[in-house]
């Protein structure tokens, strides 16, 4: 259960983001989102992490706990030791045997991204079931959740930043350019061209797998969308989605909790 003056701060590795949250109970405090860095060292995460909570003017100090989820395993040794030099503390990484709350009906749970999980727990807890999450980070996924708070399974596909990075790779004379919605669907130039290309690319493709599951998990299917690039997608959605930028972070706070044993009553 949580305490309204208990502080955590959560922290989501991703392939091209971590975001970090600082929590007191259930309200987030703080958030920051920072490039991931494979390079970066112990001291570098507790120096900058510490600027961070100086800016907001908070403490380490100020921290209770720690929760983890990430999917890039190389920066977990680095990310331990930082909590523990820094923060004096333990951290809980999201992993097999960590407690969400949730049954994942899958064929290997044990490979479920640790994020996904958090934004399937905090979905299913914020908007109840049958429910589909889809966050827009290095890859597109979409997580399917019962109307029984079940974890289904779901769908990945290659991100905007991929496919955007390919494109510029394997041509000649196409630049890198801004991920945005075009001014019009016909371009007049190639920047144009290419921006059409992908942002509609990825609405549609969006739009068509939402429209498949949802034949499949029924038209009451609520749709959450979260990630770095979902606030440029979901006001062109068909399907409108409920945008919800603190959503991974949210599910790594209740998880934590759900982690957390019980203090006995004398």
């Amino acid at each position: 259960m949580e305490n309204p003056n208990h502080t955590i701060l959560v922290i989501d590795v991703g392939n091209t983001n971590t975001v970090l949250g600082f929590y007191q109970g259930a309200t987030l405090r703080a958030l920051w989102r920072l490039a991931t860095s494979r390079e970066r060292t112990v001291d570098e995460y507790g120096i900058l992490i510490n600027n961070l909570f100086t800016l907001e003017k908070l403490s380490v100090s100020d921290v209770s706990g720690m929760i983890i989820a990430s999917v890039v395993p190389p920066l977990n040794f680095a990310l331990a030791e930082m909590a523990r030099k820094y923060f004096k503390m333990e951290p809980l990484f999201v992993g097999p045997g960590t407690r969400t709350g949730m049954a994942i009906l899958v064929d290997t749970p044990q490979e479920m991204g640790a994020d996904r999980v958090a934004d399937a727990v905090a979905a299913f807890d914020k908007y109840g079931g049958p429910c589909i999450v889809v966050d827009f980070g290095t890859a597109i996924t979409f997580d399917c959740i019962s109307p029984k708070g079940e974890y289904l399974g779901g769908v990945i596909m290659p991100g905007i930043g991929i496919a955007a990075e390919a494109l510029f790779e394997r041509t000649a004379r196409l630049p890198r350019v801004e991920f945005r919605e075009p001014e019009q669907v016909i371009g007049t130039n190639t920047i144009s061209h290419i921006q059409s290309g992908l942002f509609y690319g990825v609405v549609d493709a969006v739009d068509g797998m939402l429209d498949r599951l949802c034949a499949v998990m029924g038209k009451q299917t609520k749709v959450i969308a979260t990630g770095g690039q979902a606030p440029l997608i979901v006001g062109a959605s068909r399907h409108k989605p409920t945008l919800d930028s603190s959503l991974t972070l949210d599910g790594l706070r209740l998880i934590y909790y759900r982690n957390q044993a019980p203090k006995r009553h004398k």
